[in-house]
């Protein structure tokens, strides 16, 4: 989950970055390509693949772009972007809910959602209870510390008829979910396409809820594509390409999820190729899922959770409709 990066590290992030409306370059063979950078939300993951797959398969540059993918620095991808170092970036719907609901809101856009649906929910070990959300009465749930995170697990614990005060909240200070299961907590939040998938492969006994299933306006979007406004605005067809060429890679992983796999494994071989082939799987049904299109937002979902976090006073101010997101720059 991110946090408030320091006056050091946002200094030393500016050193690395671009221009906020991309360099011009040209190749060996005289191209003019577009130089972007895009900045992930962590390292990568297969939420991710269809972008290694469009560099790796020369989409972006089939598209006049030569794209630099940068690991994030401590606050995430929302302060360089909207500062115009990097023009494109990876975020969610939910944290970066409280910097549109100020006087001045964060100059960034949401321009497309990498995965269609909200696929996280609440892990246990098997055989604890825990397999719907009043089960967690009593039990120890490992939490970031978050106002929204907590807000929400109060909210389908109470919606399934449980007593939220019951729960016992502790910091999350473990990396490995299934080694902090059953020793230091007894539930952890996780999105499914990742350690769900990891459990299966590692052939873990788990209970799992998803919260979209508890409560429907939890369905939010999460991860997503930011750009800077105002690269969006002055670079309008220069966008509608990148996205062009993500779509294609997305594409190209829906319908070869283990050769995507691959691609992604050849940019981080540290990762589990196991776990990465079986997730990439499992992501291939829901990048678009039951969307109109790939990277499509709808309006009503949108809304609907910025409005919860406002009733419930988890966010300062009210963020006004279709604020924060645009379906223009989308190919067909």
């Amino acid at each position: 989950m991110k946090k408030i990066l320091s006056a050091i590290l946002l200094a030393g992030a500016f050193i690395f970055v671009g221009c906020s409306n991309g360099e011009m370059a040209k190749t060996e063979d005289g191209k003019e390509m577009h130089s972007l950078q895009l900045v992930l939300d962590y390292t990568p993951n297969t939420n991710h693949t269809g972008i290694y797959v469009a560099d790796a398969l020369g989409y972006y540059e089939e598209e006049g772009i030569d794209l630099d993918i940068a690991q994030p620095p401590e606050g995430g991808a929302p302060v360089l972007v909207a500062s115009g170092k990097a023009q494109l970036g990876i975020d969610y719907q939910d944290t970066i809910a409280s910097a549109y609901a100020q006087e001045n809101p964060l100059p960034v856009t949401n321009i497309a959602a990498l995965v269609q649906h909200n696929t996280s929910g609440i892990v246990s070990l098997k055989g604890n209870g825990m397999d719907r959300p009043k089960g967690m009465e009593g039990k120890r749930y490992a939490t970031w510390g978050m106002e929204t995170e907590q807000a929400m697990v109060k909210n389908v614990v109470e919606e399934d008829g449980g007593d939220f005060s019951k729960v016992q909240l502790l910091p999350s200070n473990f990396t490995d979910v299934f080694t902090g299961l059953g020793n230091e907590a007894d539930a952890v939040w996780i999105f499914y396409g990742w350690d769900g998938v990891a459990a299966e492969v590692k052939e873990v006994p788990i209970d799992y809820f998803a919260f979209r299933d508890i409560n429907p306006v939890f369905d939010y979007y999460t991860p997503t594509i930011i750009a800077n406004n105002e690269f969006l605005e002055e670079n309008g067809e220069l966008t509608k390409a990148f996205l062009r060429a993500t779509k294609k890679g997305y594409e190209y992983a829906i319908e070869n999820p283990e050769e995507a796999a691959d691609i992604l494994l050849k940019a981080s071989p540290e990762l589990d190729r196991d776990i990465v082939v079986a997730s990439q799987k499992y992501l291939s049904k829901e990048y678009i899922a039951d969307a109109e299109k790939w990277g499509y937002i709808d309006s009503a979902r949108w809304n609907a959770f910025y409005q919860w976090l406002y009733e419930n006073k988890l966010i300062e101010s009210e963020i006004e409709d279709d604020f924060g997101f645009t379906n223009e720059f989308l190919p067909e």
